[in-house]
């Protein structure tokens, strides 16, 4: 008779250390719950909370995909030349090579899941919440990911 795994048999993966929740910046946290590393590359997974007016610029990823599960708020969801407001239970997939950008609309915190395939672009997160004197634009272009307009929220 074979036994099956159990998730007691299973490694951590929480590895950021402390509680694991990154300050990427003013309004955004983010925790990594599976890196690339843990994937062999195949992907990652990211926990985000975003405060009300939160969001992020129109920028293109070169390489991945990104799912996005909204946990608890709306998110609005720019893709393309199409914007929609996303509730709490929403899936939405964003291909990559096409300018998006995301934020929340709402006056209480966003809570959102992001699996990217493949994985590796988090690793601009971690970067981005060492703070200090770094090249964000510079190192996000790195990473395949470039900047192409304004956040989708303008405050």
């Amino acid at each position: 008779m074979t036994t099956q795994p159990t998730i007691s048999d299973a490694e951590s993966i929480d590895r950021n250390g402390g509680d694991g929740w990154l300050e990427t910046r003013p309004g955004e946290r983010c925790k990594i719950r599976v890196s690339a590393a843990d994937t062999q590359g195949a992907y990652s997974v990211v926990e985000i909370v975003s405060s009300p007016g939160d969001s992020t610029p129109m920028h293109v990823h070169e390489n991945e995909d990104e799912h996005f599960v909204v946990v608890e708020g709306t998110a609005r969801i720019a893709c393309g030349d199409k914007t929609i407001d996303a509730p709490a239970g929403s899936v939405i997939s964003l291909p990559r090579k096409v300018p998006h950008a995301w934020g929340n609309p709402s006056d209480v915190p966003l809570r959102v899941v992001v699996t990217t395939t493949p994985g590796g672009v988090e690793e601009v997160l971690r970067l981005r919440a060492q703070g200090g004197d770094i090249d964000m634009r510079a190192v996000a272009q790195s990473y395949g990911v470039s900047v192409v307009g304004p956040l989708l929220l303008q405050g």
